[in-house]
């Protein structure tokens, strides 16, 4: 999903980071207010786990990857707001030290993962829960949907940038997502898994979430 240095137009790159700001600050807003010390150490581990998962890359599209995205379970301890601001030291970190992604690249890269993923991942657990359904499953098809859902905008990003030769946006569109859901499809459904595997391993402290709003974040039990 990480898209590399230079495959962006200077243009689209400043207008995904001006996308990708308002989250960010109101991510960081949100840390600040909600994030006490105890919470602190949950949250590293939903950083890590993040960081973790997201450097294990597989070669997809020209100047992307196929990798999980681990942003499911940050969003269920603390809040989509503040895994835009979690996802966004993940990628800079990944893009200075281990050549993942790129710098110019980094607005378009946190929207994606840090901002459209966690969102969606939420959305969805809240709807799945209000219907009913087991809160295992309910967990694990938001974090399978929060990682499509990453490369879907991947997807509308590179097509945007670069549509094919005398095609539409949409036919890139569907070019790149179909080139990016042979592997992202199975990576997605174990993301699912292994995001309610650690869940359930988190002691049951760290698992009633780090934020004092309940509206800031879910609580899979």
């Amino acid at each position: 999903m990480h898209i590399m240095d230079g495959y962006l137009p200077l243009a689209h790159a400043a207008a995904w980071t001006g996308a990708s700001a308002p989250f960010v600050i109101t991510g960081y807003r949100t840390l600040r207010r909600t994030v006490g010390a105890d919470g602190r150490f949950v949250l590293a581990t939903a950083a890590a786990f993040t960081l973790l998962l997201s450097s294990l890359k597989l070669p997809s599209v020209a100047g992307s990857s196929s990798h999980p995205t681990g942003t499911a379970l940050g969003t269920m301890l603390a809040g989509a707001p503040v895994m835009s601001v979690v996802a966004t030291i993940v990628l800079l970190f990944q893009a200075l030290l281990l050549a993942h992604g790129g710098v110019t690249t980094l607005g378009a890269n946190v929207f994606s993962m840090g901002v459209v993923g966690p969102w969606c991942a939420l959305l969805t657990y809240r709807l799945l829960q209000r219907v009913g359904v087991p809160s295992a499953l309910t967990l694990g098809v938001a974090a399978f949907v929060g990682d499509m859902s990453t490369y879907v905008t991947t997807s509308l990003q590179l097509a945007i940038a670069h549509p094919e030769a005398g095609a539409s946006i949409g036919a890139a569109f569907g070019r790149f997502l179909g080139v990016f859901s042979l592997a992202q499809v199975p990576i997605a459904i174990l993301e699912g898994v292994l995001t309610v595997l650690v869940f359930r391993a988190l002691p049951a402290p760290a698992r009633t979430g780090l934020t004092t709003t309940a509206s800031s974040s879910v609580h899979p039990a």
